[in-house]
Formats: structure tokens, sequence, C-alpha cells
């Protein structure tokens, strides 16, 4: 299994610092939201052209890690039409300079009605929500395979695609090739369903199988009624257990750190290491 972390989780500015902070830290790559790490490129259409792209793309390389993931996540179905045309056009942007970046896929989430902050509002169960998910996505796709590229999609408790049955759902109709799986176990947990976590993780391995692009790694406590994100490691969950089944079904896995940050990042590496490698460790026959 290979560890890498959101470049902006990582408090560093611009791609060469990014690159060595990943090189510091031992880690393998990186998921990339430029318009978030760097301060030219901003969250536009236009803002990210083939040159600077390249740029980017070979600095991070150059430091021998990867990006299998370039994020470009917008609610598609936001009240304010005029943000989910930006949130369409900054995808595409992204998708025409991707192999430039040196990556195959860029992705979102699929939004709420509440706008925000995306969370749960009663219509992003309705049909009409998962209606406009998979008119978006399929032009998305579309756009990605003219290019030959991927899109990946993610889904959360409180989105539109709120549990991975849904995500499967949507993925079906659009019925394009190239869509791969962003998969978060803490996005679809909640304080009414917390306790089938692993039964989620299950499900979600079962239902999407070799499609899942990677996984986000987060951690939690609970904390007056409610789910509170934290460092990896210092929370809830079983990463012995997570990884266990994560190996199982992928030896290769990508696992991605995801809100953790600060002196936290050093705490949740070691700790996933040394999960992995007793994973990896072979068994004694003495």
């Amino acid at each position: 299994m290979k560890l890498m972390i959101r470049a902006h989780d990582l408090g560093a500015r611009g791609e060469v610092a990014v690159a060595e902070a990943l090189r510091a830290k031992g880690l393998d790559g990186v998921q990339l939201v430029v318009y978030k790490c760097t301060d030219d490129v901003k969250y536009e259409k236009g803002s990210i052209n083939s040159v600077r792209a390249t740029e980017i793309g070979k600095a991070i390389r150059t430091y021998g890690a990867e990006i299998p993931l370039v994020g470009a996540y917008f609610n598609c179905v936001h009240p304010n039409e005029e943000k989910i045309e930006r949130g369409i056009a900054v995808f595409k942007d992204y998708l025409d300079v991707a192999g430039e970046l040196g990556c195959d896929t860029v992705g979102s989430e699929t939004g709420s009605y509440n706008g925000d902050p995306w969370i749960y509002h009663p219509m992003n169960h309705s049909n009409e929500a998962l209606d406009r998910v998979v008119s978006t996505f399929t032009e998305l796709a579309d756009h990605a395979m003219a290019r030959g590229r991927f899109i990946g999609m993610e889904g959360a408790f409180g989105h539109v695609c709120h549990t991975p049955e849904r995500l499967a759902e949507a993925v079906s109709r659009i019925d394009r090739s190239n869509i791969r799986i962003i998969f978060d176990l803490y996005n679809y947990l909640d304080i009414s369903n917390v306790e089938t976590a692993y039964e989620i993780l299950d499900r979600g391995l079962e239902i999407f199988g070799q499609n899942i692009l990677l996984f986000h790694i987060k951690d939690f406590v609970i904390a007056d009624g409610k789910l509170k994100q934290c460092g990896v490691g210092k929370g809830v969950l079983d990463f012995t257990r997570i990884l266990g089944k994560i190996y199982a079904h992928n030896p290769d896995a990508i696992l991605v750190l995801e809100g953790t940050t600060g002196e936290d990042i050093d705490y949740a590496i070691s700790h996933l290491n040394k999960i992995i490698n007793e994973i990896n460790r072979p068994e004694r026959n003495d």
C-alpha cells in the first residue's frame, strides 16, 4: 500500500515546498488541489494552463512523488447556478491539463442542495437530485473520455450520493467506463450509523471492487453527540482492522490522509506505517 496526503494539509505553499515536504515525511505522493496550495492559481476558469501545469507536475515528480488525483471539487446541485457553471468550467480545465500535471483523474463529491456548507438537505435524497448528479457527471465523463482521462466520484452522508449504494446507482446510470471511485469511510458516517462503520466499508469494497482509485483516511472522536474529526490514530477507528480489509481487497491500495494537519501528520504517518509493515510481514512458519 502507498501512503499519501492532500497537498494543502501539509501547510506548504507552492509546488516545490509541497514536494520537499512530501520527501521529508517519506510520503509516496499527493492528492493535489492546485488552487489550495499555490498563490498564483485561483479557483476560476482559465486560471490553470498547460505551461503552469507542466511546472507544477514536473516539480512534484522530480522528488519522486505521485499525483493519483487532482481535486476540483464543486457542488453540482448548488442553488446558485453560477457556482455550478463555474465548478464545471474549472473541473474541465483540470481535465484539460491533467496530463501535464502527471495525473489522469480529476475528482469531486456530489454536493448538497443546502449550498454552503454542503450538509444534509431533504432534497438530496430525491430523484431530482440524482438526475442532476447523473447529468452533470455524464457531461464531465464525456469531456474526460475525449482526452483520455478519468473522473473520480466521492459520496458522503450529507450529500446526494449519501451511501455507497446511491453512488453506485449514479455510476450505473452514467454508464461510462472512465469513472473511478474515491472511497472515504468517514464521509459516510453520522452519529445515526457510526456503529455500522466497518459494515459500510465492507459494502463499499464489495460494490466498487477494483474501481476504487484511492481511500481517504480520516479519524474521529464522538463529542456532544456528534462526530468530530481528529488526527488519524487519535480517534476511535481501528486502523488495523480497516487497513487489513483494504489490503485484502487491494495490496497496492492508495491511502490518502485527509484533514490530518500540523503535528498530527507525523504521528499519523508513524501509526499507519507501523500497521502497514505488520500487514506486509510474511507469516512465520516456526
